[in-house]
C-alpha cells in the first residue's frame, strides 16, 4: 500500500512539473511588434501612448499628445534557427476631437520560403505568411479614464500541400482595453500613475480545410502599471510591470502525462469542441498541476524607461516565463531618439535560458508624427 501511495505521489508531483505550454493558432498574434514595447521586456499595457498602441491598449490613443500618427516596425523573428522569417507591422491613428480616436493596423508575419520537395507534379515550393487587420475606436470617459475596442480579421495561410484538400483558416477577433491616466505628488514633483488592462484576440476560433478540428486564438489578458517620476525639466524615469496569461484551455493529456492524439475523443471533447467563450473561463482552474500551474501560466514583464529632454530615450526590461510554459526568459535593452517630426526606436533581446531562439532578436521601429510633418511642410511652403 505505502508503494502504490509513493508511486501515485511521484505521478502527481510529474504532473505538476510536467512540460505544458498552451496551444493555439496564429503564433504571430502573441508577437510583440514595435521595438519601443519590445525594449522593456515586452510592456505596454500602462506605458505611455504611442503610435503602435493598437497592439498593447487601444484605449491609451485619446491620450496621444500627437493629433495622429502612422508608424511602421520590422521584426526579423528566430534568426537563429531561420534566416528568412520575419515580422512587419504598420499602426496609425487619428484624434476625433479631444476625447476620442480611431485606429488600424496591419500585420504580416512571414515563414520566408519552404522546399517541400519534387514529384511527378514538379517541384513545389510554398510561402506560408500569417496577416491580421484590425481597427479601433477609443474615448474618453472621463479627464483621467478611457476604454477601447479593436476589430480584427485574421488570416493564416500555413498550408504545406493544396492537393491533401487543406486551405487557409480564417478568424474574426476583438480586443476590449481600459486605460487610466492620474497624477500625485511626491515631495514638489508631481508624477504620473498609470494602470491599463487589455483582453485580446477574442473571437472565433481557427480552422483550416481539409481538417476536423479548430484551434483557439492567442486570447489574452495583459494587466499592466507604470509610474513616472520626473527628476527635473529634463530628465525623468518610467517604471513599468505588465503581467499575462493566456485565456484558453489547457490542451488535455492521459495520466502519464502524454498530450491525447488529435482525432482522439479525449482531444475533441476537452480542447477542439469547446467554444472559444467557455475556454476563457475553463482556462483559470483546468490546469493539470492545480494552482501552482495555473500561477506559472502568468508571464511577467519588468521594464524602466530613462528620457531626457523629451528627445532621447534608453530603455531596458526583463521577461520570465515557467519553464513548463515554455521557458522564454530574457533581458531586454534598447534606445529611441525623437523628434518633432518622427521617432526612431530599436531593442535588442538577451536570452537568459539555453537554447532560446529569441536570443539576440532585434527590432527596429519607424514612427510619424503627421501634426509634425504638416507644420514642417508649411514652413518650407512658406520659406519658399
Amino acid at each position: 500500500m505505502a508503494v502504490l501511495l509513493s508511486i501515485t505521489a511521484v505521478k502527481a508531483q510529474d504532473m505538476k512539473n510536467l512540460f505544458n505550454p498552451e496551444v493555439y493558432g496564429v503564433t504571430s498574434l502573441a508577437i510583440a511588434p514595435d521595438a519601443r514595447g519590445g525594449s522593456m521586456g515586452d510592456i505596454g499595457a500602462a506605458t505611455e501612448a504611442d503610435v503602435f498602441s493598437q497592439y498593447w491598449n487601444p484605449a491609451k490613443y485619446p491620450f496621444n499628445v500627437a493629433r495622429a500618427g502612422v508608424g511602421v516596425s520590422y521584426t526579423p523573428w528566430l534568426r537563429k534557427l531561420v534566416g528568412d522569417i520575419n515580422l512587419a507591422n504598420v499602426a496609425g491613428f487619428y484624434r476625433i476631437g479631444d476625447y476620442s480616436a480611431v485606429s488600424a493596423s496591419l500585420r504580416y508575419f512571414s515563414l520566408g520560403e519552404v522546399y517541400l520537395g519534387g514529384d511527378e507534379f514538379g517541384d513545389m515550393t510554398i510561402k506560408p505568411y500569417e496577416m491580421a487587420i484590425d481597427v479601433g475606436y477609443s474615448r474618453m470617459l472621463s479627464q483621467c479614464f478611457s476604454m477601447g475596442v479593436n476589430l480584427r480579421f485574421v488570416f493564416s495561410d500555413i498550408s504545406y500541400d493544396y492537393r491533401d484538400g487543406s486551405s487557409p483558416g480564417k478568424a474574426f477577433a476583438a480586443d476590449i482595453a481600459m486605460y487610466r491616466l492620474g497624477y500625485l505628488m511626491l515631495g514638489n514633483r508631481e508624477c504620473s500613475l498609470g494602470w491599463g488592462i487589455n483582453i485580446s484576440n477574442i473571437g472565433s476560433k481557427i480552422s483550416f480545410g481539409g481538417s476536423d478540428v479548430s484551434e483557439f486564438l492567442p486570447t489574452n489578458l495583459r494587466i499592466g502599471l507604470n509610474f513616472t517620476v520626473p527628476f527635473n525639466e529634463y530628465n525623468k524615469i518610467s517604471l513599468a510591470i505588465d503581467a499575462n496569461k493566456f485565456l484558453i484551455p489547457t490542451y488535455p493529456r492521459d495520466e502519464e502525462g502524454n498530450p491525447y492524439p488529435d482525432n482522439s475523443e479525449e482531444a475533441h471533447s476537452k480542447y477542439y469542441d469547446i467554444s472559444p467563450i467557455a475556454g476563457i473561463f475553463k482556462s483559470f482552474g483546468d490546469a493539470p498541476g492545480g494552482f501552482k500551474e495555473e500561477m506559472q501560466e502568468i508571464r511577467w514583464s519588468f521594464g524602466a524607461e530613462y528620457t531626457y529632454n523629451d528627445r532621447f530615450m534608453l530603455r531596458a526590461g526583463y521577461h520570465h516565463e515557467a519553464e513548463t510554459k515554455g521557458n522564454r526568459k530574457y533581458f531586454t535593452v534598447g534606445a529611441g531618439f525623437h523628434m518633432s517630426v518622427f521617432t526612431v526606436d530599436a531593442s535588442y533581446c538577451i536570452s537568459t535560458a539555453q537554447s532560446n531562439p529569441l536570443d539576440q532578436t532585434m527590432r527596429f521601429s519607424l514612427g510619424f508624427d503627421l501634426d509634425g510633418m504638416r507644420d514642417l511642410f508649411g514652413k518650407m511652403k512658406r520659406r519658399r
